[in-house]
């Protein structure tokens, strides 16, 4: 006798052995290969078989501008953009610390009736 979950009575119940084998939340496979990778197609085939795409590589020219020893913080090195979002996240953070602390204060402290 086989047995499988019955969604519907949340109970064991008697079922055939095709059914057992295949519980409901698990499908049969349908393909072995896999799907073609979408973002590495290449935009055209050169003649000397190796593959030309449409950006440009600008990762040896930003590793020269980051890795410049000019005293600036790799997190602060794009200028005013990054002063902004390093100062925004700053005040956030302590805001929060503050807000968290009153909150832990005012929890401690007993009500007078």
């Amino acid at each position: 006798m086989y047995y499988k979950f019955s969604g519907f009575t949340q109970k064991l119940t008697g079922t055939w052995a095709s059914d057992a084998y295949t519980p409901q939340g698990l499908k049969p496979v349908v393909s072995t290969e896999a799907a073609p990778i979408i973002f590495a197609t290449p935009t055209k085939l050169t003649s000397d078989s190796a593959y030309d795409y449409a950006g440009r590589n600008k990762v040896p020219e930003l590793q020269k501008f980051f890795q410049k020893s000019d005293g600036v913080p790799v997190h602060l090195k794009r200028g005013l953009p990054d002063q902004m979002l390093y100062r925004t996240t700053m005040a956030l953070t302590l805001g929060g610390t503050i807000y968290c602390l009153i909150a832990l204060y005012m929890a401690s402290q007993p009500r007078n009736k």
